[in-house]
């Protein structure tokens, strides 16, 4: 039987709370499921301010125009990350500097970032992969020190902690995901999340068309009118109803996934010598986002997917650098990322979905330990033979 890379998980009250918000005539945004949720994860996580977006793009969107990223300012994020971290930024105007990640990670290397800042370097984007921390520490005295922008896009680290903060509550700006792939999921869905208070009431306008009509809902104003740039940016009440059954389950769904993760890591020590496996640095949590493995060079890692495959499992790999895309690598500055490059070439993403179940963890990380095994004993006959 195949076992998938991914299965959305269904609570059961996803369709029940569809119903409700139907039978309420409230379809739109900005309802009370939509309020639900914002106020949980204001209440739970710390952020001043969270607004539902349609998506984890439409909400690093959001962040560059609040931002008031304009053409010849530079943004500073890494390599690799879904190609909406840059495109955000690239659709006002910035130039991409990017970031090599580090050797024990994929997440961005601190110790990078200053040598690229300059004069016109407005922003700081960092990405919390697969939900394990960045060097908050050092990211924030930097920010500081050359007064920018720290946005993190937090779309893999929906309940994860840089020592006990909640990853997302330390940029001016944060941006989420739950599509189908994340923690808990709306299908399509995402939010930005507002530390800085100033941005709180344009963030609003954005989100509406570039309208003040969040303010004339509160009766605040007679009327609303369009005041600022803007776009559709909200999601409706079926999005945000399907999302707050799973905010329901939250801790069970995390409790299981940081089951399985463990399970793979345990399974998986024996090869430590062969293949990365992920380690956490000391400041971070583990919100089991995502198991993932290093192989040693490319060839290594699509032969392992080929494998897995034909014992019906399903393993992917994940980003490819940023800078070597066919968009923008005429527009980089030539130097090389050998870290992003090797995580590009090498690292294989593990089935990790709610329904999975302890067994087929053991089942994938069986086979897996064979075929490096036997890989592993085939290099060593090739180099005895030299």
């Amino acid at each position: 039987m195949l076992i998938p890379f991914n299965k959305p998980y269904l609570t059961g009250k996803e369709f029940v709370y569809i119903q409700e918000a139907a039978s309420k005539g409230k379809l739109s945004g900005d309802g009370e499921f939509t309020k639900r949720c914002q106020a949980f994860f204001e209440n739970k996580y710390g952020f001043k301010k969270t607004l539902l977006t349609t998506s984890c793009t439409d909400a690093l969107e959001m962040a560059a125009i609040l931002l008031d990223i304009r053409q010849g300012d530079e943004v500073i994020m890494p390599s690799y990350t879904f190609v909406s971290t840059a495109n955000a930024f690239i659709l006002r105007g910035a130039k991409i500097v990017f970031v090599d990640s580090r050797s024990d990670n994929p997440g961005i290397d601190e110790t990078k970032i200053e040598a690229l800042i300059t004069t016109k370097t407005k922003a700081v984007v960092i990405v919390h992969y697969a939900g394990i921390a960045c060097n908050m520490d050092a990211i924030q005295r930097l920010t500081s020190e050359y007064d920018l922008f720290l946005v993190e896009d937090a779309a893999q680290a929906i309940d994860s902690y840089f020592n006990n903060k909640a990853l997302g509550s330390f940029g001016h700006l944060a941006a989420f995901s739950f599509h189908e792939t994340k923690n808990i999921i709306s299908g399509e869905g995402g939010m930005l999340a507002i530390n800085d208070e100033r941005f709180i009431e344009r963030a609003e306008i954005i989100r509406e068309k570039g309208t003040n009509r969040n303010r004339f809902f509160r009766g605040e104003i007679d009327k609303y009118n369009w005041v600022d740039i803007g776009s559709s940016f909200l999601p409706s009440e079926i999005t945000a109803a399907f999302l707050w059954a799973q905010i329901e389950d939250i801790e069970d769904i995390q409790r299981k996934r940081i089951l399985l993760w463990n399970a793979y890591y345990a399974a998986l020590a024996p090869i430590k010598e062969h293949v990365d496996l992920p380690e956490l640095p000391s400041y971070a949590t583990n919100n089991a986002h995502a198991f993932f493995l290093v192989c040693k060079d490319r060839e290594t890692r699509d032969q392992l997917i080929g494998f897995l495959k034909s014992n019906e499992i399903l393993s992917v790999f994940h980003y490819l650098s940023l800078h070597n895309s066919p968009f923008y690598k005429d527009k980089h500055d030539g130097r090389v990322l050998p870290q992003s490059d090797r995580y590009s070439d090498c690292l294989v993403r593990l089935p990790l979905f709610y329904e999975l179940d302890t067994d087929q963890v053991w089942q994938i990380a069986s086979l897996i330990s064979r075929f490096i095994s036997e890989h592993a004993g085939q290099l060593r006959t090739e180099m005895s033979k030299r």
